[in-house]
């Protein structure tokens, strides 16, 4: 279990390391923003949770709160001297999961860190059966959302129907029949080939970094199509 702690006093920092490393966890010490939005861009995914301190050198726990919500659903807790309501609506309204003032008591801050850890496993368990993700694409099907890098992308019904048909075939290539065959019932009229291809297209367009090098849904030549490895 990995935690990401930024806080620029460097004998709090020391002291929370110390104590976080004998509970067992791993940790990443940052002492500013620049520090941290780095260790975000990178190795987001590797963090199981943050702790920022709310007031930084050059900047604040809340814009680093707003960048990790904003490229994943990661739980955030804030350290801070800052205990008046407004500060904590505020924090909590950006997405942080729990809120500590300082200076607190290092036992309630593990049972805080299970407590916010425990209510994620639940989430993500129910989240998984709910959810594809593609590279950079994060399919949501209880909402029947497309985003892309953290950003909902609009997709009529017919173009969210056929990402969803590569999404339930991972890996295998699909061809133009069996696409055309899977969209029938969906696109309200008649679907041919000619349909299909400026589908594609339009797809490519929304999801795809290079549309016209598509590493996404991928053209096999002679076959079809496949999304993923």
């Amino acid at each position: 279990m990995k935690i990401l702690l930024v806080e620029d006093d460097k004998s709090i920092a020391m002291g929370l390391d110390y104590s976080l490393k004998q509970e067992g966890y791993e940790t990443i010490v940052c002492y500013d923003t620049e520090q941290a939005k780095n260790v975000i861009a990178k190795q987001l995914n590797e963090v199981d949770l943050f702790l920022f301190d709310l007031s930084l050198p050059d900047g604040s726990g809340y814009e680093l709160c707003e960048l990790v919500k904003k490229r994943g659903d990661k739980p955030v807790i804030f350290l801070t001297a800052l205990d008046d309501e407004v500060n904590v609506v505020m924090g909590l309204d950006m997405g942080a999961d729990d809120y500590m003032t300082k200076p607190f008591r290092i036992r309630e801050l593990f049972s805080r860190i299970r407590s916010v850890l425990r209510r994620y496993n639940k989430q993500s368990t129910t989240q998984a059966k709910n959810m594809f993700e593609i590279e950079n694409i994060r399919i949501n099907t209880l909402e029947g959302k497309v985003y892309k890098n953290g950003e909902e992308v609009l997709l009529t019904a017919l173009e969210y129907r056929l990402l969803l048909i590569f999404a339930n075939h991972i890996g295998q290539v699909l061809t133009r029949v069996q696409l055309l065959d899977r969209i029938w019932d969906v696109a309200g009229d008649f679907v041919n080939d000619n349909t299909l291809t400026v589908y594609i297209k339009r797809l490519r367009e929304k999801l795809e970094d290079e549309p016209q090098n598509p590493t996404i849904i991928k053209t096999v030549r002679g076959m079809g199509y496949k999304v993923g490895d």
